[in-house]
């Protein structure tokens, strides 16, 4: 299985990021029955003698930048081995699926495997462990993974920006076209083994941010996760990445999207309301984010160590033996670990500086105080890196220089690589474990050193531990890292005061082993009940919560490159064909049509509201046909709608939703009878102005029955937030009062009960009825929130006994979104297209027919 996927690299130039050809699956595409094995597509034909019944088998495709297998040549027959990682979390999350779940893994080698071997490599990986590699060329891999991932996404992802050239590397547009390139690499492998309408896809970590569009653009309705395993940053930090909008895009094309913490969900919550104007709820026990008809659901899930692996090496015999030899050493001494990788945002200087100043502050700690810090290999190559190892080795040899003496040695660094088992070993000994870092996703040491300190029945027999003997540990960890909110009986620090973090050093190490007992039972019973399996399959049963509506919806992809994305909508919901509407005007007798304004004949974003010649024109032409009653149904203002439409004289006009109405340019305006009056504004308009002085950027709208408090120009997270106090407010201060309060699109708004587009059209209808001219076409335009109550009324209308004849009813919203509404066009320009098709099409020669009046007291 030759991988072809980089054979196209160049092709970024042309900006064909997403346009490939189907790629021949790997495969088989349904596993049945022991020994029976189905077709790979389904294209050969059953004769009917050899018919076995299928058995869908679930799999779970988790694709991540390495795969879990380690990789070394035979030096004697020059032969690759290969085997599991038993350390590597992707296998260890095995343990969460059910055990008939077939698990795929895709994903990069840890070594450079020859193009001549990829062939025979990737025949034995997918034969002998599920696995697909995804083989990158090195010059590739040098620029996605030591570019862009390490030197742009990781700094930034952990709060780093690169403001001068010493604080990071700037952004580099080949680094992500080399991103981006290696992302479709990975895409291409997980399509050579995909199942689409059974396979779920689990993808792992900011390597392959951009991923999910690739699939999404493939098969749009492909069961797909994404987890993220590092930090979110804060709408502020993110938002100064050049290609911001092309990843969130690129993560709302999954299913599910998961953190870690509450915090990493609630920056990539404000980050999607901010730069791409996305609302979110909260769900039982989830967060929705409603994009394009479909909902991203948000899941806030701290990963967990796997349980077994611990308890496996802490009975190996030589663990027990590396245990004794580090009691030996430390004989009468405390001990405080760290176990960090050497990344600049680890903290490990900043732990070294807190036990200088312990060890000053504290001179009888002296002489029995010893940190140990094992320092795994940098992952990546900066020149951030380097300076941290630089800093890292003076402080730790200042620190020994000042305070060492015979046979005491306070700060041990452990820089080369050391076996698990060790590790396994300090953590069991180690009186107290500090994670200091100053960023960090999740963050297991402390996890791992609880399990080690619990200990086996195994490991105690071997040490001389009494069977049944209290337990003890003490934790000082960040307040910025995943695991900290987890671990309510650590101690809490930031990394950055050095004062607070050696306080809480001298309190774990001084603190009564009563104490010490409590916080590690608290401590251990969580993370015995939160392990890697439980992390598991709560996201993949959340994940299929999240994907059960995929076939119950019609979807349709659009958008070019990484802004693609899927809308997902009702199977009856359709664009309106002009041909197919203008046929059924041009044989009907008696139209009502009903148009919004603004949003709908004139685009939201235009400056000047007043409508063009060529709208005047086309309405003009529709209403001097006789056959029709056309109308204008508007939150506006009377007084601007009708100079604006001053032209059109046969036009009826409905304004603040309904409650003035007139028929045409010669008839006095109408208000409905049954609201009150609007001494209601003298209580609601000092509210509203207080929450203008205090939200900058927002204003108030007085219309005559009205009030309407505009945030859109504010700042997004703000104005929402305003928005509802604002609305809670008003309600709490009108409740007594005759009129309802309504939150819409960027705006809070007071009106009269009784009023709404619906009651509109519905009185409308039931006058032409009343006066022998019941129609038989029936249209409605609109964009909002305020147009569904039209779309609904119209249905209802044509359902009931308020119409004798079904008319045939075109209910049509603008853009493509969850409407009430059965078709719907793309935008404004497309209605004015559709409006010209009916002008069109109406009779050359206008007969003059009277008008109807409309009376609201002869109105039910």
């Amino acid at each position: 299985m030759v991988s072809r996927s980089y054979a196209n690299f160049l092709d970024l130039a042309s900006g064909n990021l997403l346009d490939f050809p189907r790629t021949p699956r790997s495969l088989p595409r349904v596993m049945t029955v022991p020994g029976v094995i189905s077709d790979m597509d389904g294209d050969t034909c059953n004769d009917g003698d050899s018919y076995a019944p299928v058995i869908p088998r679930q799999r779970n495709i988790i694709v991540a930048n390495a795969l879990p297998i380690h990789a070394q040549r035979d030096t004697e027959t020059g032969k690759w081995r290969f085997s599991f990682d038993e350390d590597a979390l992707l296998l260890q999350m095995k343990d969460g699926f059910s055990s008939e779940t077939e698990v795929i893994y895709v994903g990069s080698l840890k070594v450079d495997v020859d193009v001549s071997e990829q062939e025979e490599v990737a025949q034995k990986l997918l034969e002998d462990f599920n696995c697909v590699p995804t083989f990158l060329p090195a010059e590739l891999y040098r620029k996605f993974y030591h570019g862009f991932c390490k030197q742009q996404l990781w700094p930034l992802f952990h709060y780093m920006l690169p403001i001068s050239p010493d604080r990071g590397d700037r952004f580099d547009r080949s680094l992500w076209q080399a991103y981006v390139s290696a992302n479709k690499i990975f895409a291409d492998k997980v399509m050579e083994v995909i199942n689409p309408e059974d396979d779920y896809v689990w993808i792992h970590d900011y390597h392959l941010l951009v991923l999910p569009t690739f699939l999404r653009k493939r098969f749009h309705r492909v069961k797909l996760g994404f987890f993220l395993h590092s930090p979110f940053p804060s709408s502020e930090i993110y938002r100064t990445l050049p290609v911001r909008d092309e990843i969130l895009k690129a993560l709302l094309n999954s299913d599910l999207i998961g953190f870690h913490t509450f915090d990493y969900a609630r920056h990539f919550l404000s980050c999607c309301s901010r730069m791409l104007g996305l609302d979110y709820a909260s769900k039982r026990g989830h967060i929705g984010l409603d994009y394009f008809g479909r909902t991203v659901y948000v899941k806030i899930l701290p990963v967990g160590v796997h349980m077994g692996r611990l308890e496996s090496v802490l009975n190996q015999s030589s663990t027990a033996i590396k245990v004794k030899e580090i009691q030996e050493q430390f004989i009468g001494k405390r001990l405080i670990l760290g176990v960090d990788d050497m990344d600049v945002f680890k903290g490990i200087s900043l732990k070294l500086l807190a036990m200088e100043q312990l060890l000053q502050q504290h001179p009888e700690l002296q002489g029995e105080l010893v940190l140990v810090q094992i320092v795994n290999p940098a992952r990546s190559t900066g020149k951030d890196v380097q300076e941290a190892i630089k800093e890292t080795k003076l402080t730790a040899r200042r620190i020994n220089e000042n305070y060492s003496s015979a046979g005491y040695t306070p700060v041990i660094l452990i820089e080369n690589s050391i076996p698990l088992h060790e590790k396994i070993a300090y953590y069991a000994t180690a009186q107290c474990c500090i994670v200091n870092a100053v960023r960090d996703g999740m963050n297991l040491v402390p996890y791992k050193y609880i399990v080690c300190r619990q200990g086996t029945p195994k490991m105690d027999e071997a040490i001389n531990v009494a069977v049944g003997s209290s337990r003890t540990s003490m934790l000082v960890v960040s307040e910025f890292i995943g695991c900290s909110p987890s671990l309510s009986g650590a101690i809490r620090v930031n990394p950055w005061d050095i004062d607070a973090v050696a306080d809480a050093l001298h309190l774990a190490v001084t603190v009564p082993d009563t104490e010490k007992q409590l916080r590690h039972e608290k401590h251990y019973r969580y993370v015995s009940s939160h392990d890697v399996a439980y992390w598991a399959r709560s996201f993949m049963q959340d994940l299929e919560r999240a994907c059960k509506d995929h076939y119950s919806k019609r979807c349709w992809g659009i958008g070019f490159g990484l802004s693609f994305r899927v809308i997902s909508l009702s199977p009856n919901f359709r664009k309106l064909s002009i041909d197919h509407i203008v046929s059924a005007y041009r044989r009907t007798n008696r139209r009502a049509i009903f148009l919004d304004y603004d949003g709908t004949i004139v685009p939201q974003t235009s400056i000047n509201r007043a409508p063009g010649s060529e709208v005047l024109s086309i309405l003009k032409n529709l209403c001097s046909d006789p056959k029709n009653t056309v109308f204008i149904v508007s939150g506006r203002g009377r007084s601007s709608l009708s100079e604006w439409f001053a032209p059109c004289e046969n036009l009826g006009i409905a304004a603040e939703h309904g409650y003035f109405i007139r028929w045409n340019k010669n008839q006095d305006w109408e208000s409905c009878p049954s609201v009150a009056g609007v001494d209601w504004k003298r209580i609601a308009e000092p509210v509203m102005q207080l929450y203008t002085e205090t939200t900058d950027g927002s204003y108030i709208e007085a219309k005559e029955t009205a009030l309407v408090w505009h945030h859109q120009d504010a700042d997004s997270d703000f104005g929402s937030c305003q928005a509802l106090e604002l609305l809670d407010h008003l309600e709490s201060v009108l409740a007594n009062e005759p009129v309802v309060v309504k939150r819409g699109q960027h705006i809070v708004e007071v009106k009269p009960q009784g009023i709404s587009k619906g009651l509109v059209s519905e009185k409308i209808l039931t006058t032409m009825v009343n006066d022998g001219k019941p129609p038989d076409f029936v249209m409605c335009i609109g964009d909002d929130r305020s147009d569904e109550d039209m779309f609904e009324s119209i249905s209802s209308s044509a359902s009931s006994a308020v119409l004798p004849v079904t008319p045939e009813i075109f209910a049509c919203t603008v853009g493509q979104k969850p409407s009430k509404a059965k078709y719907y066009l793309e935008d404004t320009s497309d209605v004015i297209r559709m409006l010209q098709g009916l002008s069109t099409a109406s009779s050359v020669k206008h007969r003059f027919v009277p008008q109807i009046q409309v009376s609201f007291d002869s109105v039910a």
